[in-house]
């Protein structure tokens, strides 16, 4: 993170007057959701704070701690003890959340930068890795949202890194997951902050029926990760690990692509492979897959511009060159779009979702100066960029009621009451989180539900239950949706439970599951605005029903 030239900046509205000159010439027809801030109404009171340690992080988790599969969360403090809140929503309802009292000591729970959950042992309940300044917390969960330390039963040495990214897998043959973490600045280096970069590290399980971590492996070179995906970019069904990195520190990087190779350490890609060299802000990384054809594309958050990647097909399927679709797409989002301030925006977490349940990929994206930098916005509101059937982005944030005057940096987009209309948790620097219920559209009589939807959770058995790594694709007449379940993206923060896909006008769906050792399931038929759960090897989906409270 640093100042850019008068040049760049001067360019960067150019660009920016650009873009939304070709955006308003396609009126944009689909539904605004509203979306209602009601964070101190539903009990969530947390702030993100701390020194120049800090500036960086600040992300959140989404879990069911206690079995009613009501998404609970963990938010992160910073300086500040980070903070768990169990859902109490009615289903439907105004969003409630409650205080949750683990037993965990303050010190343990003092210096989260960002948080992500998983069921490392495969005993059914949601376990939490802790990113922290200093030793890393893995906390293993129980029955009714406990929690206690697992470092040593799971062998995992915290490090004395500063931590700010993770992803994880289950590659084949293994029992228990692999985990990359991603590190920052190495603050022993002279001259810090300005200092190097620290090196990632990949923990691989030893063989065996308990976890075992010990022996991690360094990724070297480093550079000031911010952001980590395992990512099956080219279909060949084992997930590489892709790495999003803050230029502003490392010395000669760039982002990184490491090939995972199965037994073996992992190698990065090179330019005789494919690779082009790119040197961004990299702050967050989503992944998603317009057209569904198993070739997923990304957003880059970084100061400035947003990246948006499409694996550029003439350079071949297995070679990782992707160019930049961003501006013939409309979602740049270089700049303010509400409040006038014209220089470059600064973009943490970015999130691709389905909003208004109109079947077309959205994507939001987390803003807000680092601190005070002077060559950046001050007032940066978030981006709400609503996909449209013109196969466009259209900024729609100040229109859905999120452009709020504070410095945002993880998010969660998730379903907080059970009435399949997505809502919106964005963690800010210095200043409370944002809790934002959405109401559905505005219309002259009143607020009306948004399209039709669906929200599908897997069970893959003894192993990997959650089913991490596994492909849903959903047909709806024509068209095909996928979702990928992932653990790591964003910006430091990340969720586990069902996952949801707008289905528009079509009250049914077809559902196929591709599991993570690969094997197609059978097609699953399902209505519309329905809980689906699909067993592996069970003939019929089943339905499940929030309780109403």
């Amino acid at each position: 993170m640093t100042t850019i030239s008068p040049l760049l900046a001067i360019s960067a509205v150019w660009l920016a007057a650009l873009g939304q000159s070709a955006s308003a010439q396609t009126a944009f027809t689909a539904d605004v959701p509203t979306l209602h801030e009601e964070a101190a109404s539903a009990g969530i009171d947390q702030s993100y704070t701390g020194g120049w340690e800090f500036f960086v992080g600040g992300g959140a988790a989404s879990f069911d701690c206690n079995g009613d599969r009501l998404p609970d969360l963990l938010i992160a403090g910073g300086s500040a003890p980070a903070k768990f809140f169990v859902n109490e929503s009615m289903t439907g309802g105004a969003l409630a959340f409650k205080p949750m009292q683990t037993g965990l000591k303050a010190e343990d729970l003092t210096g989260v930068l960002g948080a992500y959950p998983l069921d490392i042992d495969n005993d059914r309940h949601t376990d939490l890795v802790l990113l922290r300044l200093g030793r890393n917390l893995v906390l293993k969960g129980g029955p009714d949202c406990s929690f206690e330390k697992a470092n040593r039963s799971f062998s995992i040495d915290g490090g004395r890194a500063w931590s700010t990214g993770m992803s994880a897998i289950w590659e084949k043959g293994n029992r228990f997951p692999t985990i990359a973490i991603g590190n920052y600045v190495d603050r022993s280096a002279p001259g810090t902050p300005f200092g190097t970069c620290e090196p990632n590290q990949l923990l691989r399980p030893h063989p065996g029926d308990v976890p075992d971590y010990s022996d991690a492996l360094r990724l070297e070179p480093g550079h000031c990760a911010l952001s980590l995906l395992f990512t099956d970019w080219n279909r060949s069904g084992e997930p590489d690990l892709r790495i999003t990195n803050d230029r502003q520190y490392y010395r000669g990087g760039q982002e990184q692509l490491w090939e995972m190779n199965q037994g073996r350490p992992p190698r990065l890609y090179t330019a005789s492979q494919g690779w082009q060299r790119l040197t961004v802000w990299g702050m967050g990384i989503a992944e998603t897959d317009f057209d569904a054809d198993g070739l997923p594309e990304y957003a880059l958050t970084s100061m400035g511009d947003t990246k948006l990647q499409k694996l550029d097909e003439e350079a071949g399927e297995d070679r990782p060159t992707y160019r930049d679709i961003a501006f013939e797409k409309g979602a740049t989002a270089h700049r303010p779009y509400a409040g006038g301030d014209s220089k470059p925006s600064t973009g943490w977490h970015s999130e691709f979702a389905d909003f208004n349940n109109d079947t077309k990929t959205d994507l939001f994206i987390a803003k807000g100066n680092v601190q005070a930098m002077p060559d950046f916005a001050s007032f940066d509101p978030d981006n709400l960029l609503l996909g449209g059937f013109d196969d466009t982005f259209h900024e729609k944030g100040m229109e859905a009621g999120i452009a709020l005057n504070t410095r945002g940096r993880g998010a969660i987009v998730e379903d907080f009451n059970m009435d399949g209309m997505l809502d919106l948790l964005v963690v800010n620097r210095e200043h409370p989180a944002s809790l934002f219920r959405n109401l559905g559209v505005a219309t002259d009589w009143g607020q009306r539900a948004l399209g039709n939807w669906i929200k599908i959770e897997l069970d893959n058995g003894k192993i990997n239950p959650s089913a991490v790594g596994s492909l849903i694709s959903v047909r709806t007449g024509t068209r095909t949706q996928t979702r990928r379940i992932q653990i790591g993206g964003g910006h430091a923060s990340g969720q586990t439970g069902f996952v949801h896909l707008g289905l528009g006008v079509s009250e049914r769906a077809t559902i196929r599951v591709q599991w993570p050792d690969g094997e197609w399931s059978h097609p699953y038929r399902v209505f519309a605005n329905q809980h689906v759960r699909i067993i592996r090897g069970e003939a019929n989906a089943r339905y499940w029903y929030p309780v109403a409270q």
